[in-house]
């Protein structure tokens, strides 16, 4: 049956994971160390394949991610569809090489810091619908420590004010075609970006935050993992979790 004329075409979300990083402050790979028994990137990537806002997802991979990947893919661990694409020397590089293997109906994308596996089910739905609204959504939450500026020789020089601070996080989610504009224009002009947010704003489009009520901590030293660890613990109700269990 033909579509209606007043018919809206639905809107497919693929999450871009990026796992190619060299993990140079952590010393080791980060991404594949163990975190509760599996990998740092398997609980990242199981995130994104248990909600039900994702439809598909690109992993960027590097030398160390690669082979995991794939056996995963192998072996049937994902529920979705999983392909992948190779990394750059830069982590905008990255992004700019996955957004370039995006699936014609992918209408919005959800980029992902594959060493960030504690991001909930609900807050990736959450950050998805708010972008299906405005376009461009970054989760992030607000600073509330007091905030000193150090000078190189290691002496507090005054406060910086915290009103309006707010850390960026991942999932940063936004139109297809907005970011794949933004990161066409950040590699025309030999930008080095470190998120989609500076992306998107080089072009001059605001931005949102979605607040994340949740812990949302980068692995980036090795005192991160047992701080993960400890948090997993008290997500009762993610079924990453059970999925391990029944494993175990």
């Amino acid at each position: 049956m033909p579509a209606s004329p007043h018919s809206v075409a639905p809107s497919k979300t693929t999450a871009i994971i990026v796992a190619a990083g060299s993990s140079r402050r952590m010393g080791f790979n980060k991404l594949t160390a163990e975190l509760l028994g599996q990998p740092v990137l398997r609980w990242t990537l199981a995130a994104f394949d248990a909600c039900p806002d994702v439809d598909d997802l690109l992993v960027v991979v590097g030398d160390a991610t690669r082979p995991l990947v794939t056996a995963w893919i192998a072996e049937g661990a994902f529920t979705k569809p999983v392909t992948l694409s190779e990394g750059g020397a830069e982590r905008h590089l990255s992004v700019h090489e996955g957004l370039r293997k995006l699936q014609a109906d992918t209408t919005i994308v959800a980029v992902h810091d594959g060493a960030r596996p504690l991001i909930t089910r609900a807050q990736i739905s959450a950050c998805i619908a708010r972008a299906r609204e405005v376009q461009a959504v970054a989760c992030a939450r607000p600073v509330v420590e007091t905030l000193k500026r150090v000078n190189a020789q290691g002496v507090i020089e005054g406060s910086i004010p915290r009103e309006g601070a707010w850390i960026m996080e991942t999932p940063q989610v936004f139109d297809r075609e907005l970011l794949c504009t933004a990161y066409e224009r950040v590699i025309l002009d030999g930008l080095l970006v470190t998120d989609e947010v500076s992306a998107v704003q080089h072009l001059g489009v605001p931005v949102q935050v979605q607040d994340n009520p949740s812990p949302n901590l980068k692995i980036t030293y090795p005192a991160d993992l047992e701080l993960a660890a400890q948090l997993l613990h008290g997500y009762a109700g993610d079924t990453r979790l059970e999925d391990k269990r029944q494993k175990t």
